[in-house]
C-alpha cells in the first residue's frame, strides 16, 4: 500500500478547516478494463478538463468501503465488491480550505443497477471511460499539470502506477 501526503501548490496557500474523507476505487469491468471519469468544469477553479477515478466522500456512520460501494452504484450504475485497500492519500484544495483522506480499493463491477446521480459533484462527470490499466496511465501522463487537473493528476497516477505493480502487469 502506498502513503502519500500531497500540498496544494497550485492556489494561495489558506487554512485548511474543512476536513473530508473520500473513498475512491480502481473499478475492474470484464476485459480488465478499469472506470475512469472525464470531468469537466467551469467554476471558481476555471475551466478544467481531468480524468478521475469512481468515488466521493464517506457520509456519517459509514465506513470507507460502504461509501464507496454507494458512490459507485450512483456514479458507475453497478454494484461492485471492495476489495484490498492500495492508498491512502492525504490532499488539499486550499482554494475551498479543505483537506482530503482518500482511500483507494481495489473493486470488481457485479450486477448493473443504474446509474442515480446524487451529488453536486456527480453533475461535473461529463463521461466515463472504461480504459485498461496501461491505456489510464497514459491518458493521466498526458493530463496538465496544472490547476486541479495536476492536482489530481499527482494524487491518482501513483496509485494506478501501484495497481500496476501490485498486479504484475
Amino acid at each position: 500500500m502506498i502513503l502519500l501526503h500531497l500540498k496544494d501548490e497550485e492556489y494561495p496557500e489558506t487554512e485548511l478547516t474543512n476536513h473530508r474523507d473520500i473513498a475512491r476505487g480502481i473499478v475492474f469491468f470484464p476485459g480488465d478494463r478499469i472506470a475512469i471519469h472525464h470531468i469537466y468544469r467551469d467554476d471558481r477553479f476555471g475551466k478544467q478538463h481531468y480524468l478521475e477515478t469512481p468515488g466521493g466522500g464517506v457520509d456519517e456512520g459509514e465506513t470507507f468501503a460502504e461509501a464507496l460501494a454507494r458512490e459507485c452504484e450512483e456514479e458507475l450504475g453497478y454494484e461492485v465488491e471492495v476489495g484490498e485497500c492500495v492508498a491512502e492519500i492525504d490532499d488539499a484544495y486550499n482554494l475551498i480550505g479543505r483537506a482530503n483522506r482518500n482511500r483507494y480499493y481495489l473493486c470488481s463491477a457485479k450486477e448493473f443497477k443504474g446509474k442515480h446521480f446524487e451529488s453536486e459533484g456527480d453533475d461535473f462527470i461529463k463521461e466515463t471511460r472504461f480504459l485498461t490499466l496501461d491505456e489510464a496511465i497514459e491518458a493521466y501522463e498526458a493530463q496538465e499539470d496544472h490547476g486541479v487537473s495536476g492536482l489530481v493528476k499527482r494524487r491518482e497516477l501513483p496509485v494506478l502506477l501501484e495497481v500496476k505493480r501490485l498486479l504484475g502487469k
